[in-house]
């Protein structure tokens, strides 16, 4: 019997250009979410996909010598789904914005909306920023003094002049939803995370919604309007409605309820729209709203934002070419507060990996193996009485993952692995503490070091199980240096209950292990 559901969705990625480690830091943290709740017995979905309409992605085919179809097909398959593979993405799910699936459950939605007097025809002039697909207000943009664009308004996202378009579009009515919305984030205060975001959001709503232009007829490149084939749909409510056609709406009731309302992890940039237009689209179509919309914070490199435009963009294998996508998930959860931005550098990821991976947790598995192999003939022994120095670290244990499991709850995957690493440090004090090598040389602490043995190496599969979201690969091999195979594989393993002491059978043989976190000699590429 599935456990309660857990639906989480990434934004669907632009395929105007390759992924940078932008893209994939959003995926991971989705992943290690998804990958806890499935290892905690949750009826788990992770959604993942391309959005592959709009202005840009046209400019962009065109510019290229090519259809904007074409384009996609190509950058899809060449670059985005090789990604998650890079980075080590267990997705349930990838959907296209071309995928038939979704442009038949988009017009059902559309068509709903138009029937129950949601939309109506109107007159439009305003600043289109054809980065950002979106209609700016003044506020959004600046006036460059000097440089390229010296004079001219431009988004102050992109840095890019945006074009004064004037349409008759067709709208929809979420100035209605004004009152709703503010009722939602009241009754709701976790609807929005983090706090910034949310009172970020809850201001801007509070000084007025406007109606919202959602078709194009300027560019043929999108889903027709069904009742106006001569307009396209706005490509954002084209794209946010991916996380209902994706599990069924319109077409498949019963995967629909089974795994809607599903949870969003965002960039900040993009929560306005996911926080404001999604959930305002769905209560015009009596549909529930998100559990949550958590916006992250931005990479930045160098100060700035990681962006394609600015080609400030670190394509993901660059690092896991060197360090491998164990480290890559990692770093990047460990090193940033997940919802607030965080800076990348190579020599901070360089000396993570060698203190706190290499040296930290993969030099304490090697050793516990290599112990128990040299004085046990690789079979684990036995404890016996329980020294308060074992309290402490079954109580370390214990409490880590109670700490951890609440950590992930509010999407605080820093404070997890902050929680899991106690157990790394204190097993490493505890050895440098109880001497194994010195307790070795008489039979009368031969028992004492079954005791120090069993600990350390019952604390290692506490570690594998727990650290199993993050680092799969390296787990894996330490599941199975650790004889455990014959419980299932480490993934499978139920991630609530690892705190809970004594999981390793007496007699299991540990097999050789391999260093986890093989030393690097060359920390950057070089420019």
């Amino acid at each position: 019997m599935p456990g309660e559901s857990f639906y989480l969705t990434t934004p669907i990625f632009y395929v105007n250009d390759v992924p940078h480690i932008g893209h994939a830091y959003t995926e991971v943290a989705s992943d290690i979410l998804a990958r806890w709740h499935r290892q905690a017995g949750d009826d788990t979905w992770l959604l993942t996909g391309t959005d592959e309409h709009g202005q840009k992605i046209l400019r962009t085919a065109v510019a290229n010598d090519t259809t904007p179809k074409a384009w996609a097909d190509k950058l899809v398959k060449e670059a985005w789904q090789p990604l998650l593979e890079t980075i080590n993405i267990a997705n349930d799910d990838f959907i296209r914005t071309t995928d038939e699936r979704h442009e038949k459950a988009v017009l059902i939605f559309l068509q709903k909306l138009y029937d129950d007097g949601f939309i109506y025809r109107g007159e439009y002039e305003g600043y289109y920023c054809v980065g950002c697909e979106e209609y700016k207000q003044i506020d959004d943009l600046m006036e460059t003094p000097d440089g390229d664009y010296a004079g001219q308004l431009v988004c102050k996202i992109h840095g890019r002049p945006v074009e004064l378009l004037k349409e008759t579009n067709y709208f929809f009515k979420m100035s209605q939803f004004e009152q709703p919305l503010l009722d939602l984030y009241e009754s709701q205060p976790d609807f929005i995370q983090p706090a910034s975001v949310r009172n970020e959001i809850i201001s801007f709503v509070k000084q007025g919604l406007n109606d919202l232009s959602i078709s194009r007829s300027s560019f043929d490149w999108g889903i027709q309007i069904p009742w106006d084939t001569s307009h396209v749909l706005y490509v954002w409510f084209d794209a946010l409605l991916n996380y209902i056609t994706a599990v069924g709406y319109g077409t498949d009731q019963a995967t629909f309820d089974r795994r809607w309302p599903g949870t969003h992890i965002v960039g900040k940039d993009i929560a306005r729209f996911h926080a404001v237009i999604w959930p305002a689209m769905l209560m015009a179509a009596g549909v529930a709203v998100p559990k949550h919309v958590f916006g992250h914070g931005w990479l930045l490199v160098g100060g700035e934002k990681m962006s394609k435009s600015k080609l400030t963009g670190i394509a993901p294998n660059e690092i896991t070419d060197t360090f491998g996508s164990d480290a890559f998930r990692y770093y990047f959860m460990r090193a940033i507060s997940f919802g607030q931005d965080g800076s990348f550098s190579w020599e901070d990821l360089s000396a993570r990996y060698q203190s706190e991976l290499a040296n930290g947790f993969g030099n304490l598995a090697s050793r516990v193996v290599a112990m128990v192999e040299r004085y046990y003939d690789g079979v684990v022994p036995a404890p016996a009485d329980y020294s308060e120095a074992d309290l402490v670290i079954q109580k370390t244990v214990a409490d880590a993952a109670t700490a951890a499991d609440a950590a992930i709850e509010r999407f605080a995957i820093h404070d997890a692995l902050a929680a899991i690493w106690t157990i790394v440090e204190e097993l490493n004090g505890y050895i440098t503490i109880q001497e194994p090598w010195v307790l070795s040389k008489e039979e009368a602490t031969r028992a004492r070091l079954g005791t120090v043995l069993y600990t350390t190496a019952e604390g290692l599969r506490a570690l594998a199980v727990l650290l199993s979201p993050v680092l799969p690969e390296a787990t894996a091999k330490l599941w199975e240096s650790l004889g455990l195979s014959a419980l299932g594989d480490v993934k499978d393993q139920p991630i609530r209950a690892a705190g809970e002491w004594g999981q390793l059978p007496v007699g299991s043989k540990v097999s050789p292990l391999d260093a986890l976190f093989p030393r690097i000699e060359t920390a950057a590429p070089v420019a």
